[in-house]
């Protein structure tokens, strides 16, 4: 057992020697895996962060169903909205009310509008349009929307309340706070004759929706749209009594509309990210070429210092030293080099998750949107010492094609 021991030990020492001999190629190595472990932690916290993030949203919704028409799609840009596929929502929403489980149906609108404080400087974002049922902004700056009675009935022959709140990237983008005047439209040549006065900021439906967003009556924003004719909507946001199984209550509405789609928060959740699955493949083919690539470059480092080598291992060989040892010297360098990555992607991963916060801070309006429970390293560390053992098998089966002899007569 001691000999063995000894065997070991020395091998381990030879290996280590042997990537100190070429620190370059080493080097290189170590930030080759480290880039494939830490691609694959950020996907990892980025993907727990959206759906922690989403469940977070949903929930400060109090909503408990969706019912949808069809499929709801936003660029970030707001250019990019189908069409409100539910027509006569209000009497429909009224038409869920009734529901005994049901305490509240509340239709949402989404729309491509043009915004401006200048008529002549329109900038095209999200303009979302609620009812007087849907409560619960979170307003940072003014206040919230007055009671509407422009709706009237289905009449939209009511007064208008040309109030609008902004989500702060849209206050930010037009310079404006509650107080202010804006123009807003479907159109820019509607956009210049309407104006509205920015009653809020609320940052809600900017963070949901990922885009810059002006919320309206949802009256006024069929209104000014053209969409007041088909009473059209993107979705009814249904709350279910207390103590009432909001399940149940779904059966039951897709038994009443089946016409219509009906989803629990965590299905709607579900849907949302399926609709960027493209997104979601890409970033993941992305990871596995990053570990693909730092498995090659592992392997090609053990490769070359096998192939470098050939004669000196080969006259190891014939002093005795067993293949099994000198395997062992093989990996002892890739679980090094697996371990040294999993070091350096663990040191680089809080610096790297902060900056990626802050971009999504800037761009999508979501503050510590990274995720990084411990287990992640967990993970990272089984992603260093696969590619480094990954690495070594490979080397290891170039070795054991190594011939003694042929070697020592070159």
């Amino acid at each position: 057992m001691r000999r063995i021991l000894s065997r070991t030990v020395a091998a381990v020492g030879i290996g280590v020697s042997q990537l100190r001999a070429q620190p370059a190629r080493t080097v290189l190595v170590t930030f080759g895996v480290a880039l494939a472990v830490l691609a694959a932690m950020l996907l990892a916290s980025v993907g727990m962060g959206v759906i922690a993030t989403g469940e977070q949203q949903f929930e400060s919704a109090d909503r408990d169903l969706w019912v949808t028409g069809g499929p709801i799609e936003l660029s970030p840009e707001g250019d990019s909205v189908v069409e409100n596929q539910l027509y006569d929502s209000h009497a429909l929403a009224d038409d869920i009310g009734e529901h005994e489980d049901v305490e509240s149906a509340a239709p949402i609108g989404f729309e491509a509008v043009y915004v401006g404080a200048d008529e002549d400087d329109l900038q095209l974002v999200t303009g979302v349009g609620l009812t007087g049922t849907h409560e619960g902004l979170n307003i940072q700056a003014g206040e919230d929307f007055s009671e509407s009675d422009h709706y009237n009935g289905g009449t939209y022959d009511g007064e208008m309340t040309r109030e609008v709140i902004v989500d702060p990237r849209t206050a930010d983008m037009l310079d404006i706070e509650p107080g202010d005047s804006i123009h807003v439209g479907g159109s820019t040549q509607t956009a210049r004759e309407q104006e509205f006065t920015v009653v809020g900021v609320a940052p809600d439906y900017g963070q949901l929706l990922g885009t810059s967003t002006v919320a309206l009556h949802l009256s006024e924003l069929q209104t000014v749209t053209g969409t007041s004719g088909t009473d059209s909507a993107s979705l009814i946001a249904v709350t279910v009594e207390d103590g009432s199984d909001p399940e149940a209550v779904q059966s039951d509405l897709e038994g009443a509309y089946p016409n219509n789609e009906i989803r629990t928060n965590q299905e709607q959740l579900v849907s949302v990210l399926g609709n960027n699955a493209v997104v979601v493949a890409s970033a993941v083919v992305l990871v596995v070429l990053a570990v693909l690539a730092g498995l090659a470059l592992t392997a090609n480092l053990l490769a070359l210092s096998v192939t470098s080598q050939s004669q000196t291992l080969a006259a190891l060989q014939a002093i005795g030293i067993s293949r099994r040892t000198l395997v062992i010297v093989v990996a002892t360098q890739g679980l090094l080099l697996g371990a040294a990555g999993w070091v350096v992607a663990s040191a680089l991963t809080t610096p790297a998750v902060a900056l990626i916060d802050q971009i999504a801070a800037a761009v999508v309006g979501y503050e510590d949107l990274l995720l990084v429970p411990n287990w992640l390293y967990g993970l990272g560390a089984a992603i260093g010492f696969g590619v480094g053992v990954g690495g070594a098998v490979i080397a290891g089966l170039l070795l054991t094609r190594l011939q003694t002899l042929q070697q020592l007569q070159r």
